[in-house]
């Protein structure tokens, strides 16, 4: 047993070092890598791995500590701000997508219970490629990151009730007084979970950090994501919904960035292994006995999401680029649409033959998702920047000041400090989406590219205290 672990581990370990710097090389990205390592190695590629589902159910570990980390950084009074957002944009996508999506499965003859069941399914995106795009693009903070972070969370929640549904719309009976317990037992949980973030954690992470024993701090910090994750499945909720939990009750301790750097290297492995169980779980015998239904149903579910998807980012007030962006960000299907289906094929909603079929239709989608960010970066971007470029704003040239290139988040902190010391700026960004929010806002910015000489000579480079340099990259 311990011998085909250690063989195992060589084997996810040599696919997603040979196979990921090669996409990354080719700007495929790494998640695309990850699940080509998947396919590659899996049982319809060499074959060298087959124990698919308990590699993925370890592997969603990953998605939990990414939500963790990502609690980390939201202080509950933040979180709390975001509520409308969360609520606003996160119960929109969903209806919106469910909708049309089972309208046009009814308009194709699909019974109503299988549409409702698929359409909610495949309306959850994915968390994982999501949230990892967004951290590598360093978009978390731009409207469009915003946006998207807002609806997966309130995907994680809504997840719950609709795999409470598929029971009531299937053969076997339902038992509305177990439901109801349920619900009890979440809340009881949930409320002891934020007295023990304020009244028990962190005292014994204080305890703990004073041994100065870095590895038992790191080994605390698993216990307790692990812990408070196999609580939350326990009361029938989302692991990573816990974990999201518990990570914004410790966003405002001392010890978050510890915690948040001890957790990094397990996340991005974890995450790692996660995609390539995706690429391995994907059923490609389904695929080869019918490949053109499957690749038009894949075409048509990502048209529709996509569809929706910008019209949200219409109506919400999104500026520009960001709408095709965020579009593309969370146009696949999600984790939880695997549990979904699983669920409706176990109460006999629709047959397993249609679950599969449906299984790598999400993970088509997947794959897709880096691909059309690929031709975001390298035909509609340009291509948007040539149509809507604008001329260099005029700079007033400047004596005894700062120059701070770039306004980003790293910008404006630098940019706060020096004007609180009344200190004369003059800020630089490329970004025309940024430039006009920040202007909105009161703050002097002019739009230009802070590489280029004739830019930083006319506003007055040579006769600046400081150069600040904060733009990405």
């Amino acid at each position: 047993m311990e011998h085909n672990v250690l063989i195992n581990a060589l084997v996810y370990l040599a696919a997603a070092v040979i196979v990921v710097p090669i996409a990354k090389r080719l700007g495929l990205g790494a998640v695309l890598g990850y699940l080509l390592a998947g396919i590659a190695i899996g049982p319809w590629g060499l074959g060298l791995i087959r124990e698919v589902e308990t590699i993925l159910h370890f592997a969603e570990f990953g998605v939990v500590l990414l939500l963790f980390v990502i609690g980390l950084e939201l202080e509950p009074k933040r979180l709390w701000a975001l509520r409308r957002s969360i609520f606003g944009w996160g119960s929109a996508q969903v209806a919106g997508v469910t909708a049309l999506l089972m309208a046009a499965a009814i308009a194709a003859g699909i019974g109503w219970k299988i549409a409702l069941i698929a359409s909610l399914g495949l309306s959850l995106s994915s968390t994982a490629i999501a949230l990892t795009t967004m951290q590598e693009r360093n978009l978390i903070p731009t409207p469009a990151g915003q946006a998207g972070f807002s609806i997966l969370l309130f995907q994680d929640i809504a997840a719950i009730p609709m795999i409470a549904l598929v029971p009531l719309l299937g053969m076997h009976d339902a038992h509305p007084d177990a439901g109801w317990g349920g619900v009890l037992k979440a809340v009881a949980v949930i409320g002891g979970l934020v007295l023990a973030g304020r009244f028990l954690i962190r005292p014994v992470l204080r305890f703990i950090a004073r041994t100065g024993m870095r590895e038992i701090f790191t080994a605390f910090a698993l216990l307790l994501v692990i812990s408070i994750s196999l609580l939350m499945q326990w009361v029938g909720m989302s692991m990573a919904l816990g974990a999201f939990m518990a990570g914004v009750l410790l966003a405002d301790s001392e010890y978050r960035h510890a915690l948040e750097t001890d957790l990094e290297p397990f996340k991005g492995l974890l995450l790692g292994l996660f995609f390539i169980a995706v690429g391995m779980s994907a059923d490609f015998g389904v695929f080869l006995a019918q490949p053109w239904r499957i690749v038009l149903i894949a075409l048509a579910f990502l048209a529709l999401k996509l569809l929706v998807l910008w019209l949200l980012a219409r109506a919400f007030g999104m500026r520009g680029r960001q709408q095709l962006l965020f579009a593309f960000l969370l146009s696949q299907g999600g984790e939880f649409a695997f549990v979904v289906f699983g669920a409706a094929a176990t109460a006999q909603v629709f047959d397993p033959q249609t679950a599969s079929i449906l299984v790598v239709v999400v993970a088509l989608s997947m794959m897709a998702t880096p691909l059309l960010l690929i031709l975001y970066d390298r035909v509609l971007e340009p291509r948007w920047q040539r149509q809507n470029r604008r001329a260099d704003d005029a700079v007033d040239a400047r004596r005894d000041h700062v120059i701070v290139a770039g306004f980003g988040r790293f910008g404006q902190i630098v940019a706060r400090l020096l004007h609180a010391n009344q200190v004369p700026l003059t800020m630089l960004d490329h970004d025309p989406d940024n430039v006009d929010t920040l202007r909105d806002f009161g703050f002097e910015v002019y739009y230009g590219d802070a590489t280029r000489l004739d830019l930083l000579h006319a506003a007055g480079a040579e006769h600046a205290r400081a150069l600040v340099l904060a733009i990405d990259g």
